[in-house]
């Protein structure tokens, strides 16, 4: 493989990896500042080692997600130095206050809250969960907002090669960014409920403190199927923006090689073969895709090649396809996993108006094994979205080829060892978290005193010391 192609791999496996822990960041703060809610609010003291727990898993996944977030950076340093020149001047002011206020914010509170439980008054405690809540939103929207400049570049002009920003507010009301941000918060709402659905689960099949874990079932089956419904109402919205901001990303997801009719139908499956640029044993919905491109009964998508032919025009020569197949796949891996949470979800949320969900053993054992499809939704979700902008890094402005570091600077060899070296880590990072979520998991709430003790110094270092 050569240094291109080393570049793209490090940059997938490090995105990859570090994205299995935010979403679950971002939404578990959410459910754990309700569940405190409606502590202080009740005053039932019995919620407290409750929420303690679901503390103790939150801060295991935020300490690996700084450390493969930390990686992350590295690689953009030493593999993409070209890219980084590129958009310095752009992406500096919102990363700037991304790790100044929004980072800063939710390390800071999530010390207070944490060690906070005995030395603050109830109200001010639950305020440092919600700071942390709000904190790991507002981190999520700085980082988009630089994410959506590369796929819809705005607020720039270009000086001697590089991009420089113009206006700031452009960024911050950069249409992509607007249905990007609330897709990826509710999809992190939904890991999140899925998470404590499927431990909670475990804790009820075993007769683990029932009355506790049913409330967080309950919480946890409302806030997921609200969340399911409404990623999808925004996905549709991101589908729709596609056909005017990255029209060939939108074709590639659905493996359209040439423009359909005025009556687009939708591809729920089809083996796509990318040498010969033909379907094979599709099943079709008749008029679907029109619909969640125009949201009417008609209207023509185009197709890859006459994208394509509009590409050589406006850019030059060169190829502008992304690969469709794995585009193609993941856009359906990510649709077939979301639409499986809603049906799960649907029946969770039915059971509990009949007050019978403890009894569905059966429905309790899926629930566990369930937990596996927000992380194939999100990392597919991811996948779709940045191999389907291939071949740019910044979508009509930098192509990916252009944005890697020089070879003389960094050479393959160098990418090859450095990314052995993150495989390395990032294998020894997962069998800590991989551990440490199993021990607390098993040992469940503390069945001598009920009120567990918060996450010792000597976990938080073993999920974090193994960088």
């Amino acid at each position: 493989m050569d240094q291109l192609g080393l570049a793209r791999l490090q940059f997938g496996v490090t995105t990859v990896y570090h994205f299995l822990f935010v979403p679950l960041t971002i939404g578990l703060a959410f459910l754990i500042a309700i569940m405190e809610t409606i502590y202080v609010r009740t005053g039932k003291e019995e919620y407290r080692p409750l929420i303690q727990f679901w503390g103790r898993l939150f801060l295991i996944n935020f300490a690996v997600g700084v450390v493969t977030g930390l990686l992350q950076e590295f690689q953009f340093g030493m593999d993409w130095a070209n890219y980084s020149r590129f958009v310095g001047d752009i992406f500096g002011a919102p990363l700037a206050v991304e790790a100044l206020l929004a980072f800063f914010m939710e390390s800071t509170f999530i010390g207070v809250w944490n060690f906070g439980w005995d030395r603050l008054s109830k109200k001010v405690h639950l305020l440092a969960i919600w700071l942390v809540a709000i904190g790991t939103m507002t981190s999520g929207f700085w980082i988009l907002t630089a994410n959506s400049f590369m796929q819809e570049p705005v607020g720039y002009q270009m000086v001697h090669g590089t991009a420089q920003m113009v206006s700031f507010g452009a960024l911050l009301t950069n249409p992509q960014l607007w249905v990007e941000f609330p897709h990826t918060i509710l999809a992190s709402y939904l890991t999140a409920s899925f998470f404590v659905l499927a431990i909670s689960s475990y804790q009820l099949l075993r007769h683990h403190y029932p009355e506790l874990f049913k409330f967080s079932f309950r919480l946890a089956s409302i806030v997921g199927l609200i969340s399911a419904v409404l990623v999808i109402v925004v996905g549709d919205l991101q589908a729709t923006h596609l056909e005017t901001s990255q029209p060939m990303k939108l074709a590639a997801a659905e493996a359209l090689w040439n423009t359909t009719s005025q009556h687009a139908p939708w591809s729920v499956f089809a083996i796509v073969d990318g040498k010969t640029q033909k379907d094979y044993a599709q099943i079709q919905i008749p008029d679907m895709l029109s619909i969640l491109a125009y949201k009417r009964l008609s209207g023509a998508v185009q197709g890859i090649h006459q994208v394509q032919a509009e590409y050589v025009k406006k850019y030059g020569p060169g190829n502008y396809v992304p690969p469709v197949a794995p585009v193609y796949y993941a856009f359906r891996l990510m649709i077939f996993a979301g639409t499986a949470m809603l049906a799960l979800v649907a029946y969770a949320v039915y059971l509990l108006k009949k007050a019978r969900f403890a009894e569905k053993r059966w429905f309790l054992r899926l629930l566990e094994w369930s937990l596996i499809l927000p992380y194939l939704a999100n990392s597919a979700g991811w996948i779709m979205t940045e191999v389907g902008r291939q071949p740019w890094v910044v979508y009509g402005l930098l192509s990916t080829a252009h944005g890697v570091s020089s070879p003389q600077s960094v050479s393959a060899a160098d990418i090859a060892l450095s990314l052995s070296a993150f495989a390395l880590v990032y294998g020894s990072m997962a069998v800590a978290a991989i551990y440490l979520f199993r021990k607390y998991t098993f040992m469940g709430l503390d069945p001598t005193t009920n009120q567990p003790e918060s996450l010792t110094d000597k976990d938080m270092l073993m999920a974090g010391s193994k960088s």
